[in-house]
């Protein structure tokens, strides 16, 4: 059984990655502990040097130098020295292959997958031999750790300080252009143009309604408030359908109630079946905008 499964080299000061281990297995927890390194490596530059982070059977060990981190993903069978030791032997191996400036002047992802024939020896060696090939090494490790223990991570406080949830990056403001969600279906091509169409009635009713308002006594000033209200919902149920948002659900609800909500005072001046239609839309685009999720992206570069 293979105790060393992944491995993952990142630059510290963005995240950017450098490398990783091309691997064939589609073990659920190891595909999420992949998830997570990508998401700890956003974070690494608050990090100490060395850490640790806790899985049920699957951990995650980290070691930073110069720059560049060093990361993998391991049995729990594996002792904790044998992990850091398999680290410093791959930073060892990647500090030669690659000079300092040539790492700082990386721009884009994945520069030196390259280094991935040299990280599956590291791997084989330690997962058929069991451990290095010097044993003084193994025993340098083990007193540098019991001098200067890894830090053990909480990965919840690091999903939550990055914004994440279940493993998918939740944007801030102005980094929603770095999330996709999943392919817009056929119905919610349908749900848009029913919402652009419900919201062109709407706006049409209350700019026609304002005309004969400002002319009288201002009685129906509220209906106009609700027609164009209305209408400013119809537009933001199309946008969160495209693009992601944080607090998703909430702003769903609100929307979908303040249509209902502005139809029901338009009772008077709209039939039965054209209230229905109205909710039905609003209440059709709230399904469908809860039911598109964040598109997977585990399989960076095919690592």
């Amino acid at each position: 059984m293979s105790v060393i499964l992944f491995a993952f080299v990142v630059r510290v000061r963005d995240g950017l990655p450098l490398s990783a281990s091309t691997d064939f297995e589609h073990n659920r927890e190891l595909q999420q502990r992949k998830q997570q390194i990508k998401t700890i490596s956003k974070a690494l530059a608050r990090f100490p040097d060395r850490g640790t982070i806790k899985g049920q059977e699957l951990n995650i060990y980290f070691v930073s130098s110069e720059g560049v981190s060093y990361m993998t993903v391991c049995h729990c069978s594996l002792p904790v020295a044998k992990a850091f030791c398999f680290l410093e032997d791959l930073r060892w191996e990647f500090t030669a292959c690659f000079k300092s400036t040539v790492v700082a002047l990386a721009a884009r992802p994945y520069p030196f997958l390259e280094f991935d024939s040299i990280i599956q020896k590291l791997k084989q060696q330690y997962n058929h031999s069991g451990g290095p090939a010097l044993e003084v090494t193994l025993a340098e490790v083990q007193e540098e750790l019991r001098i200067h223990p890894p830090q053990v991570i909480n990965l919840d406080e690091v999903e939550l300080t990055n914004g994440t949830a279940n493993g998918h990056m939740e944007q801030g403001p102005g980094s929603g252009q770095n999330q996709r969600l999943e392919p817009v279906t056929a119905p919610g091509i349908l749900s848009l143009i029913l919402n652009i169409m419900c919201a062109s009635l709407n706006v049409i009713r209350g700019v026609h309604l304002m005309e004969y308002t400002f002319q009288d006594d201002y009685e129906s000033i509220w209906n106009v408030v609700a027609f164009l209200l209305a209408f400013a919902c119809c537009v933001f149920q199309c946008h969160l359908y495209l693009f992601h948002s944080s607090v998703k659900k909430l702003k769903c609800f609100t929307l979908l109630s303040v249509i209902v909500l502005c139809n029901l005072h338009l009772l008077g001046l709209r039939n039965a079946w054209q209230l229905l239609f109205h909710v039905s839309v609003a209440s059709l685009s709230t399904v469908l905008i809860l039911t598109r999720k964040v598109q997977d992206r585990t399989s960076d570069c095919g690592v």
